[in-house]
Formats: structure tokens, sequence, C-alpha cells
């Protein structure tokens, strides 16, 4: 087992093996926790199947979070690419993959918001980017649930050495830890799922996580909602395009290391409104004062839900 600390270390260990950050991490659990091969891919199985379950309870059931601010998004995405939308020329003008990956992002938080069972990755209110973009990418690719498996592995890894180096957490460092991180590690394991290199991966996520610092967390009236779900829709496209664009042979001039040692340090020059305190941002437009408002009024605990 080889211990790293570094996405630069991870890089290097998994060429000079000749693995994929996938097995490398494999192996450094293994060693780690004194789990066997089986358990582990077992447990990231069991984690790849909640991602999709919550997926497609966002796409069937109709239903609304206490607070009435989420719900039905992403069933209109998927009617519009169904479609169901009246535009010049009779479609959306993104479409594709792009439009495919926001709709299971948006499915996902929503099912969040209305207390519904997710995989935090890395947290609940960043939960969707990752199976949003690996499930539209495998589907983009051909890859199975072996390949997913696998590629969960890769995005832990990027979430562990971010959460050692800087922040997952939007109290602590912003939307860009936990929105930005997610792109971050979805980047990184989509390139491998698409038969990208370690070194590829790497890139794939500074590009995105360094196209998201300064990204604040401001949710409305305190919920995991507004602006929450869309910008995990959001946060897709970037990834994707992230993953295009290494998988193109383009690379960050910053490397990754780098991006996250300084998100870190956005993230703690942040004033607190900016941090999950619901004071800042968004949070602080009228509109989302009378909301607020109106669910105190309605609710009068309303995150004790």
């Amino acid at each position: 087992m080889q211990d790293f600390n570094t996405v630069r270390e991870l890089v290097e260990i998994a060429e000079f093996n000749g693995k994929t950050l996938s097995e490398v991490i494999l192996e450094y659990q293994m060693g780690t926790y004194g789990e066997t091969r089986d358990v582990l891919v077992q447990r990231m199985r069991d984690n790849l199947e909640v991602m999709r379950e919550s997926v497609e309870r966002g796409l069937n059931q109709e239903e609304q979070s206490r607070s009435g601010l989420v719900g039905g998004n992403a069933r209109k995405v998927r009617a519009a690419l169904e479609g169901g939308t009246l535009t010049r020329g009779g479609r959306l003008v993104s479409g594709g993959p792009f439009l495919r990956a926001a709709m299971r992002a948006m499915a996902v938080n929503e099912v969040n918001a209305c207390m519904g069972r997710i995989v935090a990755a890395p947290t609940a209110g960043g939960s969707g980017t990752l199976p949003g973009v690996l499930l539209t990418v495998a589907e983009e690719v051909g890859a199975d649930d072996d390949d997913l498996v696998m590629a969960l592995f890769t995005a832990g890894a990027i979430g562990m050495i971010i959460m050692e180096n800087a922040s997952i957490s939007g109290a602590a460092g912003g939307c860009q830890a936990e929105t930005g991180s997610a792109a971050a590690m979805a980047a990184a394991a989509g390139v491998q799922l698409a038969g990208g290199t370690p070194r590829q991966s790497a890139h794939a996520a500074a590009i995105v996580l360094k196209n998201m610092l300064g990204l604040v967390c401001d949710p409305v009236a305190g919920l995991v909602e507004i602006p929450c779900v869309k910008r995990n829709a959001a946060a897709t496209a970037q990834a994707l395009l992230a993953i295009d664009l290494a998988l193109a042979g383009i690379e960050s001039v910053i490397p990754l290391d780098e991006v996250i040692v300084a998100m870190g340090q956005i993230g703690r020059s942040m004033h607190e409104s900016l941090r999950e305190t619901a004071q800042g941002g968004l949070a602080a437009t009228p509109t989302a004062r009378a909301i607020e408002k109106r669910l105190a009024m309605e609710m009068p605990n309303p995150d004790g839900f």
C-alpha cells in the first residue's frame, strides 16, 4: 500500500504502476481499513444503486419539499427533452448529455429537499452533481456498472484529498467547497469512465474547480433548496465541459493541488454571511427575505423536519 496526501502523488503512483486512480485508492482503502476488495466494491455498488434510485424517484414521483420551494423541475426538463417544449426548431438549445446530466442532478437534489434517500457526495447540498455526470457519461460511452463503481472510487479519492487540504463544507468554504468539490470529483471520475488517463482526470478536476472558485453558499431561508438544486445542474455542465477539454488534451496550467489550496484560502477569506448562514448573497435579496418571512409563519421550525 502506498500512501499519498496530494493529487500529484496519487497520479504518480497510478502512472508508475500502470493503474487507474480507482485501483490505487481501492488498494489504499484495503490496507487502511483492513477490508477486502469484495466488501469495499460492494459498498460502493450499494452507493451507486442509491444514486440511481434517487434519480428515478426525482423523475417519477410527484412531490414537493415541505417549504414548497422545490419539486418537479427535473421532470420539466425530461418533458422538454422528450419533445414537450415549444421552441424555434422544436428542440432545446443545449440538449443531449448536458441536459440529461442536469436533469439527473436536479432530480437527486429535489429528492434530498423532500427528505428522500441520497448519497452525500461529498455533501447533501452537492449530492446531485456526481450521479448526474457519471450516469450520463456512462450512457454516452457505453460503460457498465463495474466501470461506474470504479469511477466512484476515483471520485472518492479526489474528495478525500480536497477534504484533507481544503474543505467540502459550505459553512467553512462556501458553495465552491460543496458543489465545486462535487464537480471536481465528477470530472475526474468522468474522465476515467471515458477512458482517459489519471493525469487527464486531474486536469479535468482542476479545470472545473478553478472555474467555480469563489462560489458562495447563500441558501434562501437557510434551506438546502434555493439555489442549491440549480447550482448542481450548472455544476454538471461545468464538469462535462472539463471532461471533454481534458480528453482533448487541454491541461490546467495551475495544478489541481494548488487549485485546492487556493479554494481553501478563498473559503477562509469569505465573509461569514456568504458561508451557509443565509445572511448574504441571494439569501439577503428582497424576494428571499419575503420567502423566509412566509415560511417562518407557516413553518415555525423550518429546519426541524
